[in-house]
């Protein structure tokens, strides 16, 4: 077996745990194929966020054994952790490996004693009808909470010329929002050891990337277990509980990186000292993603989240008057059981009142075994479509109110990728996370101060007029 694929679903750190699984591989010697119908191998690394993300998997196994009946197909991720059973199920599954068991996958799938033995690892709340007869694919997964294991590996999208890698530093979450299956798919927060993640960026820098996204499940609660798992090197073993700050200050002051962007932090760990540090540093991307799910006090209760829409409004106020030109986005959910009128409404115009430029509007699906599944009062699909509506229609009049301020004004961007032949306009992306077609045609991964000049289709547009002086000469600069 010498050609693998490995095909992702859903969010960032899905993405990050294929980039391992592929480094995985890439050590035992294989070579990546262009497409799974080329492949002997196919990995579906899978969501299971919402009964689509479901769906989606379910579908790429069909369309894998239709394309490529020979491959041998491995489904492993986040579903795969959740009902293993129900995928082993399918047609064309030869093995099912939770994320207990994904640091393992490529041992899994390739030792050849593991192939010969028929190892087989049932999860303990595996139904009797499930464990007799066994299923034809074979299952590796167990209790998700007794692995401290974490995959890490930069995540290169290559529509991008790969400018703008994503490196996942936490995994796992500790809350218990009513509403979320994650916790029982990925297991307790964990994070990377500081070492490592210094390592990495270092790596990439060298690489020649000039911009690094960190990225977790809850990313803001990095570090807070580490003094408590054995083996560490120093100093984490012995430090006390590491703050996601002390992380951002660590990476700028021990690499070379010159932009750094931070991806979603839950509202809690947005602490003065963060935004701090996103206002001083130029080598910190002007950008905060923060969750908010809904501004109603009453529906944040029932979510169990840990803070109230007075609490979240004031970090919101806080970020915008600290730095006026940062991008602030936010998640939204719609159609939780027993929203009323009253309740979205109040949502609504949380949204209108607050200085957000982007959101991520997501309708409310149920998934089994999370208290909010079994709540009362779930509502129509339709009536939780046209409330994604209004507020998506909300979130673009803010976008493009906030695009269009900027006209006449320079602002920072990178650019994404070469553009071709006859391609009047290079593809760039904003320090504040706006879309850039810049005139004329410049080498990819390049950081330039534009001049915008208008807004056209969704995208600022500008012209290069010179590079931007943040970028640090050598290591220590904040």
């Amino acid at each position: 077996m010498s050609g693998y694929f490995v095909e992702n679903f859903g969010c960032r750190a899905t993405q990050a745990d294929g980039a391992a699984l592929e480094r995985q591989f890439e050590e035992r010697g294989l070579v990546r194929a262009a497409t799974a119908r080329e492949a002997e191998l196919v990995v579906l690394n899978t969501c299971t966020v919402t009964a689509a993300a479901d769906q989606d998997a379910r579908a790429a196994i069909r369309r894998v054994q239709q394309q490529n009946p020979k491959a041998k197909i491995v489904v492993t991720g986040c579903y795969a952790q959740r009902v293993p059973e129900e995928i082993a199920a399918l047609p064309g599954v030869s093995c099912v490996v939770g994320n207990s068991h994904k640091h393992k996958l490529a041992g899994i799938v390739l030792d050849s004693h593991v192939a010969l033995s028929g190892t087989f690892i049932p999860l303990g709340t595996l139904s009797a009808e499930a464990r007799s007869p066994e299923p034809e694919a074979r299952l590796f997964v167990s209790d998700i909470f007794a692995h401290t294991e974490l995959l890490a590996a930069p995540v290169f999208d290559a529509a991008n010329e790969r400018t703008r890698p994503n490196l996942k530093v936490q995994d796992g979450c500790d809350n218990r929002c009513s509403f979320c299956v994650i916790p029982y798919v990925r297991g307790q927060s964990r994070s990377l050891p500081l070492s490592e993640i210094i390592r990495e960026v270092n790596a990439l820098v060298d690489g020649g990337y000039r911009e690094v996204v960190i990225s977790g499940i809850n990313l803001g609660r990095w570090g807070r277990d580490l003094n408590a798992r054995p083996g560490l090197p120093q100093p984490e073993a012995q430090s006390p509980k590491p703050a996601f700050e002390h992380l951002i200050r660590t990476i700028l002051r021990e690499t070379r990186l010159e932009k750094l962007r931070i991806s979603s932090v839950e509202p809690m760990d947005w602490t003065d000292e963060l935004i701090a540090l996103v206002t001083e540093s130029p080598r910190i991307a002007k950008h905060a993603h923060v969750p908010m799910q809904s501004g109603s006090d009453s529906v944040l209760r029932r979510m169990h989240r840990k803070y109230r829409p007075w609490h979240y409004r004031e970090k919101i106020e806080k970020i915008r008057t600290a730095v006026p030109a940062a991008a602030i986005g936010a998640d939204v959910m719609v159609g939780f059981p027993g929203e009323t009128d009253a309740e979205f409404e109040a949502t609504r115009r949380m949204i209108e009142e607050l200085p957000f430029t982007y959101l991520h509007v997501f309708t409310y699906s149920p998934r089994p075994g999370t208290p909010a599944a079994s709540m009362r009062n779930q509502l129509p699909v339709q009536l939780a479509r046209e409330r994604s509506r209004i507020l998506r229609e909300l979130a673009a009049e803010k976008k493009l109110a906030f695009m269009r301020s900027f006209v006449g004004q320079t602002i920072e961007a990178i650019t994404l990728q070469q553009c071709g032949a006859g391609v009047a306009r290079t593809e760039a992306l904003t320090d504040n996370y706006l879309k850039l077609q810049l005139d004329g045609c410049l080498e990819a991964n390049r950081w330039v101060c534009a001049k915008v000049k208008s807004v056209d289709t969704g995208a600022l547009v500008g012209s290069c007029v010179g590079s931007p002086e943040f970028g640090p000469r050598a290591r220590g600069s904040i």
